[in-house]
């Protein structure tokens, strides 16, 4: 009678490990990994790995991913001997990191790590940055390719700010950065969303999006800050639209001036082809800032007295420092219908005594705005008929099709 061996079947080769103090703390890794690799990674803590990585039996990684925390800070010198040693033997690195100072981010960034993810783990993003260091890299161009939009370093800045509480600045914000990061199928826009009401900014609100510790950070140090500590304070919506949320605190708002502004600004633009500001509705120091760096300056007012004077007092303002003025655009919001001639008449009287021109008239959306921010989604989610959103979707289009001109006549 012959005998029958059974083969136990070839363990599956290790092809990625995380490195940690603890992986247990970093729950979301644990799932990503397990749904990307299924069980073909390992791990490691952070003394183990420099031993593993000596080793001939690390040939076979393909990349790891280091998630520290805060409290990792103490061991920046070992991390980054981790990173150094990974890197030169070819293998990738992903760096995660949970509330981590941008000094820290920085140092372990320019140790070599390749890609940087932030903590909690955005959906799907882990599994981008796998794909991202699997593909080949592209051979060098001699110049960049024409996209119809601004280049790098040149993207359109947009701001927002509201001439009296309540006419709807940053729901407007909002939804004009979700509708032009949705204003093309094929190749959407990048777009980026920036709160800078330091005290009660409500973009993360709108979005449902959690307010990260590092935005103090950054704020608080931004002669350090580089395009890797940035991307770390920013937070991302469903994939499509970044947002520099408010801090975790309220803060004054002469804690920065305009010069953390401008660097803030310079790297949004060259990162993203459009940036969306979402202003305090007080006038302050780093205004000018802004207005100078804008494309257009939006301000909302609605139908009536405190609107109107606060309309006014801004254009004084801004004519007695020979600030430009000619950058405004005036938004109505919960403007009259059109059947309605009585308001027409009022919102005309109202331009011609103010001399300006409202040149946006957002009409009322009703309910439904508020429980779309309520529920943390835009109105493009929750209400896509609503005719707020129609209008704003229109704008964006509007703005995205002048840009594509511009671009295409320089």
């Amino acid at each position: 009678m012959s005998s029958i061996v059974l083969k136990q079947p070839e363990p599956s080769p290790i092809v990625a490990c995380t490195i940690s103090r603890d992986v247990q703390n970093f729950d979301l890794l644990i799932e990503d990994m397990e749904t990307a690799l299924g069980e073909s990674w390992g791990d490691l803590g952070f003394a183990e790995a420099l031993a593993f990585l000596n080793q001939p039996e690390a040939n076979t990684l393909e990349f790891v991913a280091v998630a520290i925390d805060q409290t990792d800070e103490d061991d920046l010198v070992m991390l980054g001997e981790i990173i150094n040693l990974a890197s030169t033997k070819g293998i990738k690195v992903i760096l995660i990191a949970e509330d981590v100072s941008p000094a820290a981010l920085h140092q372990l960034l320019r140790q070599g790590a390749d890609e940087f993810v932030p903590y909690p783990l955005p959906e799907n993003e882990l599994k981008s940055a796998i794909e991202r260091l699997q593909k080949p890299s592209p051979p060098p161009q001699s110049a960049p390719v024409a996209t119809g939009r601004a280049t790098a370093g040149t993207g359109v800045l947009l701001a927002v700010q509201g001439l009296a509480g309540g006419t709807g600045a940053t729901t407007f914000a909002v939804n004009l950065g979700w509708e032009l990061a949705n204003v093309e199928k094929a190749d959407p826009p990048k777009v980026c969303v920036l709160d800078f009401s330091l005290q009660l900014g409500s973009v993360a609100t709108f979005l449902d999006l959690p307010r990260r510790e590092v935005v103090f950070d950054m704020w608080a140090d931004t002669e350090r800050m580089d395009d890797d500590v940035f991307r770390q304070a920013l937070v991302c919506f469903e994939e499509k639209m970044w947002v520099l949320t408010a801090p975790q605190e309220m803060l004054p708002l002469d804690m920065i001036t305009s010069d953390d502004v401008n660097r803030v600004l310079d790297i949004a633009r060259r990162q993203f082809d459009y940036v969306i500001v979402d202003m305090p509705t007080t006038l302050v120091q780093w205004t000018e800032a802004v207005l100078h760096a804008s494309q257009i300056y939006f301000t909302t007012v609605e139908l009536d007295m405190r609107s109107a004077q606060n309309a006014l007092r801004m254009k004084r303002a801004l004519k007695s420092e020979e600030l430009p003025i000619e950058k405004l655009r005036f938004c109505l919001n919960r403007a009259p219908k059109f059947t309605d001639l009585n308001g027409k008449s009022r919102v005309k009287r109202m331009a011609e005594s103010l001399e300006i021109n409202i040149e946006v008239l957002l009409p009322d959306g009703g309910r439904a705005v508020c429980q779309s921010s309520d529920h943390g989604l835009p109105l493009a989610s929750a209400a896509a008929k609503n005719p707020l959103r129609r209008e704003i979707a229109k704008l964006a289009s509007s703005l995205h099709e002048l840009g594509k001109s511009d671009a295409e006549a320089a």
